[in-house]
């Protein structure tokens, strides 16, 4: 099954481990095979994990990324989801906290990271940075992949 991925000009677009840069125009790609893609937009440096959603949504990220070494980023990210887990007694958060759990014990890295932005909208609110109205608790639901050959 193809993905088809409306880029920008000038966009940046990492797809299994190389950026890319897209020249003037807008166009789209056609991913026609399983691939690791992000958009820049969705693409975090380590300096700006600035909170604890933020601080999992980028071990979350590099896992993603990097699979082949995702060992290495997951006992970070273990202790950012304990972290985060123990400082909070908001119901919502911490289901939305084993759903994400849940993702990356099934390598589902991308439903991960999606269940993990809408964590990251709710905690902006929660700390009076948000630009955009309150969103509702982040209701990630876990779900299974299937993917065709």
């Amino acid at each position: 099954m193809a993905l088809k991925i409306n880029v920008k000009p000038g966009e940046k677009i990492v797809i299994n481990g190389a950026v890319i840069l897209m020249g003037e125009g807008s166009t789209y790609i056609v991913l026609q095979n399983h691939a690791t893609f992000l958009r820049e937009k969705d693409i975090m440096q380590e300096e700006d994990a600035s909170t604890p959603a933020k601080r999992i949504y980028f071990h979350l990220m590099c896992m993603y990324l990097d699979q082949d070494n995702y060992e290495s980023y997951y006992n970070s990210f273990m202790d950012r989801m304990s972290d985060l887990l123990k400082a909070t007694n908001l119901a919502d958060v911490r289901d939305c906290l084993m759903n994400i759990f849940t993702f990356v014990h099934k390598r589902q890295f991308y439903q991960a990271l999606k269940a993990c932005k809408a964590l990251m909208q709710f905690e902006a609110h929660l700390l009076g940075t948000a630009t955009a109205p309150p969103p509702r608790p982040p209701q990630a639901k876990v779900q299974v992949a299937v993917r065709r050959k």
